[in-house]
């Protein structure tokens, strides 16, 4: 009898990357829904530690064991870990104070042009015509959703802060993508992912005690509990974990096209769970930033 095979297992990296942008969109929403309960800095502090604790457990044996691998390589951790963790997630619960989860989950999408961007700028790998022009009308579309198809208001920067923050985030996490190319390849996936976690906890802790230092603290119920749970697993460890592995096999510009299933997901959820309506900008953000990402990421490009 033949035993079946681990690679039969394997899930698919293109399953994974529409599991991950789903469990995001999800965080975008409930990270509306709540923030009236929980400051951003408190949200991001115990969506990672629950998380951690989750996660610990299962890698704390091998975590030890390549101890010496992530003392030498803690510089590249460091800086995955303020990128992915800390940066992203904090600056996403800043905006979505004052910004829709609807803008927010449309702005996400301009990250695969922002990556091909900053891999031209930081790997020095080729921007043809065809990419500089979508990454133009996709910066196009994001000023569209910013602007809320009103020009005057970009020309006179009235613009909703919450949506800066979003773009700062988004940012955040091409960056991210294109560093992961230097994430140490003999460290094991969950280290790597428990290690970020770690470092990330250990700087959110003060901002978390400055929130309650402000007396900023949230009502301990089973709503809170649950989004928690929700934020620590789903959108934390699983997504993150498919997302890493993702860019491992098809690497960070095919990775990054999935993002703009996040604006489809992000949209429903946002109507179905918070009531918000799509507008006509929006749409017209949406084509322009989907027109930009087909340029930038597909078009003229040779097969295989």
């Amino acid at each position: 009898m033949v035993k079946p095979s681990l690679t039969a297992w394997h899930p698919s990296p293109y399953l994974l990357l529409v599991l991950t942008t789903l469990f995001w969109s999800g965080n975008f929403v409930l990270g509306r829904a709540v923030h009236t309960v929980f400051t951003p800095f408190t949200l991001s502090f115990w969506r990672w530690a629950v998380a951690l604790l989750i996660l610990l457990p299962f890698v704390w044996t091998s975590l030890r064991q390549q101890g010496s691998l992530l003392r030498r390589h803690w510089p590249v951790l460091l800086l995955l870990s303020v990128l992915g963790v800390v940066n992203f997630n904090t600056c996403v619960y800043i905006g979505l104070h004052t910004t829709t989860a609807t803008n927010a989950v449309i702005m996400l999408s301009i990250t695969p042009v922002l990556i091909v961007a900053l891999s031209f700028l930081l790997l020095r790998q080729t921007v043809t015509g065809w990419q500089a022009l979508g990454i133009a009308l996709s910066l196009s579309g994001v000023l569209v959703i910013v602007g809320r198809g009103d020009v005057g208001s970009l020309l006179e920067w009235q613009v909703n802060s919450g949506d800066l923050w979003i773009l700062a985030a988004v940012f955040s996490w091409a960056l991210y993508s294109v560093c992961l190319r230097w994430r140490p390849a003999e460290l094991e996936p969950l280290n790597f992912q428990a290690a970020t976690m770690i470092i990330g906890v250990v700087i959110l802790m003060p901002l978390y005690g400055w929130d309650l230092a402000q007396d900023r603290v949230f009502i301990l119920n089973t709503a809170a509990v649950v989004s928690i749970l929700y934020l620590a697993l789903f959108p934390s460890i699983l997504a993150y974990i498919f997302w890493n592995r993702a860019v491992a096999e098809l690497g960070a510009n095919r990775t990054g096209q999935f993002l703009h299933l996040m604006p489809a997901f992000g949209a429903v959820l946002a109507m179905i769970f918070l009531g918000e309506r799509l507008y006509a900008f929006h749409a017209a953000g949406i084509a322009l930033i989907a027109l930009g990402i087909w340029l930038a990421t597909g078009y003229g490009r040779k097969p295989g």
